[in-house]
């Protein structure tokens, strides 16, 4: 940028591959995850269990909207801290930009498309970012779906809504002589329960709002890692990562508590939406950089950024340092100055 203004360039290739290529793969992403969570077209797996199971058999905590953490207020937790942290983090970016000596940051250009169409660079970087970040919401709800879709695992509270009939089953009571189950229950119609309630408690693994909290989290707190400076102190950014993770590890110990799930299910759920952050991160959005033009290659010495330099007494020298010249004016025909 010189003389501070923008360098444009044109492209008349980014509002079509928006259209018909961006916006289409978040589309197909969104329908696979609505047809995981809220349709039947992919049946939950029927897995077995024994008899008198006390790790099946804790009591039924009521739908999910009785919950301490009900859905609709981790979706809205999800949706908006992320976007309002990207949102203020480029805005404060644009407005106050760091000294081009404090942050060696290679500037992106203004792309022009068409004849009236500008997409600055913070534009284009808050597209960039939250668009990336929706995509990766709905791909962590499509890991997570079909993961319980595929495994079946039931929740603590399982056996509550079940109410299979043991008597019809074959299972005797447990008794000093057996403490333990001894019969594992196969029979497809073995639960006498509410039918919808017994195929949610059989989607317990991973636990789908404890990955949600995890990839929101993850996602945010790399954002104000690379993106956010903060002169002069060392703990602002930690603290705000800490204060960050505190609500998601929270979520997971009142999902535990509330008998909805496994301690496996929330740390796999965990796992799961933190490895999808940590991808896109560093690999989408290259850790909230700007890239560096294809076309050239940059020396190692040219990312230390702006090294003094000392000149040359050579330089100083209006005469061409080439050949040395007699008092004439001629130059001599054999003798050249040595540079070396």
């Amino acid at each position: 940028m010189a003389g501070g203004r923008p360098q444009l360039k044109r492209s008349f290739s980014i509002i079509p591959c928006f259209v018909f290529v961006e916006s289409v793969l978040l589309g197909i992403v969104v329908l696979l995850a609505y047809r995981l969570e809220f349709t039947d077209t992919f049946p939950v797996h029927t897995q077995g269990f024994f008899c008198y199971d006390s790790t099946y058999a804790k009591p039924y905590p009521g739908p999910e909207a009785a919950s301490r953490v009900p859905p609709a207020l981790i979706y809205a937790l999800v949706t908006a801290g992320p976007t309002l942290t990207i949102l203020l983090g480029e805005l404060a970016r644009a407005f106050f930009p760091a000294p081009p000596s404090a942050v060696p940051i290679i500037g992106e250009s203004t792309i022009v498309s068409g004849a009236c169409c500008r997409f600055s660079p913070p534009l284009r970087r808050l597209v960039r970012f939250l668009g990336v970040y929706s995509f990766g919401l709905f791909t962590t709800t499509i890991f997570a779906n079909a993961g319980q879709v595929v495994t079946g695992n039931p929740t603590p509270h399982f056996l509550s809504v079940c109410r299979p009939n043991y008597t019809a089953l074959g299972c005797p009571p447990p008794s000093p002589d057996r403490p333990g189950p001894d019969r594992f229950v196969t029979d497809q119609g073995a639960c006498a329960g509410s039918p919808s309630l017994v195929a949610a408690a059989r989607r317990a693994f991973p636990c789908k709002d404890a990955a949600l909290c995890a990839y929101a989290v993850t996602y945010t707190a790399m954002y104000v890692t690379l993106v956010f400076r903060v002169k002069g102190s060392r703990l602002v950014k930690p603290s705000l990562c800490l204060a960050l993770l505190c609500p998601a590890f929270l979520v997971g110990v009142v999902r535990v508590a509330e008998y909805r799930n496994h301690w496996s299910d929330v740390l796999a759920g965990f796992l799961t939406g933190a490895a999808i952050a940590t991808f896109l991160v560093t690999c989408v959005v290259h850790n909230f950089q700007s890239r560096r033009p294809s076309g050239r290659r940059f020396s190692p010495w040219e990312d230390l950024g702006q090294a003094p330099t000392m000149d040359s007494p050579l330089e100083k020298n209006p005469r061409p340092a080439g050949r040395i010249r007699h008092r004439h004016g001629s130059p001599h025909p054999n003798l050249k100055l040595n540079q070396n």
